[in-house]
């Protein structure tokens, strides 16, 4: 007779199966990526078609060859400004993105890490201004930028939102378990000021979640519509606002929505793609932190 299996194997044998994935899984994760990546398609497919085969019915499912075509009346058309839109969400979304990571990252490092009075009591006051929805404070911020004379300007759309309570909340938690004190008292030691610790010491340590924070400023930036709605002029447009400005047109121009929407969407894939592993990297450090 053979000796009866460790209990420990015995159990690891009897909770296997519910850690292997079944069909089931398999056709689940299969409708969510193609429910995922169906917009996407329709809109390539669209993007690179004429108005003509687009209200065709069955309509086309696959792309065509006339994408160049609509892009290059989507540039050309007086109404949208969309160079102009580009190019402001680009510099709105890069002066944002750097500085939210760079001042929410000073500030967490500040919270975790520093003895100050007060300090819960701020951190607390941060925390408070993410309960308060956005909607909520334009009109006060309208006003604001009306005082100062900065409606229908860029800066308008970027001073208010160069750091928020969200960074700064998730770079002090991340500090808190990421930087060890011995590190940061090993740097006093040697002579390191407060912002040389935070330069050279603490900030190598919280790339991970700087570089989360920083795509994901980019991205709500990129796509923010609401108040740059609110106090851009139309010649003056963010890329979101020029794709209304087509959507508003006497005539629906599919083909040219859809082009000025692929050519909107690029860039988000693109620094999607780039810095993918820096976003699931830092992610799951956290977790494992956790």
């Amino acid at each position: 007779m053979t000796a009866p299996a460790p209990f420990n194997v015995r159990r690891a044998g009897r909770f296997r199966g519910l850690w292997e994935a079944s069909p089931l899984t398999y056709l689940t994760l299969v409708i969510a990526l193609v429910l995922s990546v169906f917009p996407i398609y329709w809109m390539l497919v669209v993007a690179t078609r004429t108005n003509e085969i687009v209200s065709d019915v069955p309509p086309p499912v696959t792309p065509g060859t006339h994408f160049g075509e609509n892009v290059e009346r989507l540039f050309a058309n007086p109404d949208a400004f969309f160079a102009t839109g580009l190019v402001n969400s680009a510099i709105a979304a890069s002066v944002i993105t750097i500085s939210t990571v760079f001042f929410a990252s000073l500030a967490g490092f500040a919270f975790a890490k520093l003895r100050f009075r007060g300090r819960n009591a701020l951190l607390l006051t941060i925390i408070a201004t993410m309960m308060i929805p956005v909607q909520m404070g334009v009109i006060p911020l309208y006003l604001i930028m009306i005082k100062l004379g900065w409606n229908g300007e860029l800066q308008s759309i970027i001073v208010p939102f160069l750091v928020t309570g969200f960074g700064v909340f998730m770079m002090r938690q991340y500090a808190a378990s990421a930087v060890p004190d011995e590190l940061i008292e090993a740097a006093r030691v040697d002579g390191c000021s407060t912002f040389r610790i935070y330069w050279s010491v603490v900030l190598p340590a919280l790339r991970p979640a700087a570089g989360v924070l920083g795509l994901f400023t980019f991205m709500q930036t990129w796509n923010e519509f609401m108040w740059p709605l609110a106090v851009l002029e139309p010649d003056n447009p963010t890329v979101q606002l020029s794709i209304k400005q087509l959507a508003n047109a006497h005539f629906q121009d599919y083909t040219l929505m859809f082009a000025g929407t692929a050519v909107a969407t690029l860039p988000l894939l693109v620094v999607f793609i780039v810095f993918s592993r820096q976003i699931i990297g830092g992610i799951m450090e956290g977790a494992i932190k956790a």
